[in-house]
């Protein structure tokens, strides 16, 4: 039998949500195996105000034992926009009307463009490798994924990585991580995600809308400006399942759309952890 081989880099995605926060501070504790080499996080330039806060204190709690990498592929909500100007944008998975009259999601490109293709190119960078050229080095790519979410467990697509959930190896879920956060004094972030994002259920676009008056405002207006004239877009785009204007939906319960959280179906694991 052939032996493993032995990565030549460890790499956290790091969301700066519950789970990869708890992710990178147990590694920075010494409480898996082996220490990750660095964490790296994917910023889409549109993601709250206190994620951002969050990371910074990462960065200064345990940026001296695993260096945090911050990547960017530019501002999404402003390249969506401007793709009303006939600018090819990497597609939101908004909800829009089916044929049917039932709502239905645009398929989704902006995990991908914004998250994962940041992240290979620092990776390639870190391993010595150009653009291009055929990486022939193995990389350990570490997930926060817990084990309500052991759904979203892939295979990596690329052969020269293998994906790695150490937070279902040791069986934790969600809420394990808020009170392993809680019983070792560390912060208990807000979920990691755009602004924007259509994957939001009713409690959390509610949360925004009485706490945070600014990203809620922000994001009823770039509901009101994606409607029409999004390039490839045919039907009408929103943000809230109901297909109603973000600022005019009942979000006085959860259960009047069925606007449910929907990070499951982001299987990459680069969102809302």
């Amino acid at each position: 039998m052939t032996e493993a081989r032995t990565p030549d880099l460890r790499v956290i995605s790091l969301g700066a949500g519950v789970q990869s926060t708890t992710l990178i501070l147990m590694a920075a504790r010494g409480e898996f195996d082996v220490m990750p080499d660095c964490a790296i996080f994917a910023d889409t330039q549109w993601e709250p105000k206190a994620v951002y806060e969050h990371l910074d204190w990462l960065e200064r709690e345990v940026g001296h034992i695993i260096p945090i990498y911050r990547v960017t592929k530019g501002n999404i909500r402003q390249a969506c926009l401007e793709s009303k100007n006939g600018k090819r944008f990497a597609a939101l998975p908004f909800h829009v009307r089916n044929l049917d009259g039932k709502s239905g999601m645009l398929r989704r490109q902006c995990t991908r463009e914004y998250k994962i293709e940041p992240i290979n190119r620092k990776i390639r960078e870190l391993l010595g490798f150009k653009p291009g050229e055929r990486i022939t080095k193995t990389v350990e790519q570490w997930f926060g994924i817990s084990v309500d979410e052991a759904v979203r467990m892939r295979d990596s697509r690329y052969p020269w990585a293998i994906n790695r959930y150490p937070l279902i190896e040791k069986r934790m879920s969600r809420w394990d991580c808020v009170l392993w956060l809680q019983r070792n004094g560390y912060p208990v972030p807000m979920k990691s995600a755009c602004i924007g994002c259509p994957f939001h259920d009713d409690r959390y676009w509610r949360d925004m809308r009485d706490n945070r008056p600014e990203e809620w405002a922000d994001a009823v207006d770039f509901d009101r400006q994606i409607r029409t004239g999004l390039r490839g877009v045919l039907n009408e785009a929103y943000l809230h399942r109901s297909l109603v204007p973000l600022d005019q939906v009942d979000l006085s319960t959860d259960r009047d759309y069925g606007q449910l959280d929907l990070f499951e179906m982001e299987c990459e694991g680069m969102c809302g952890v």
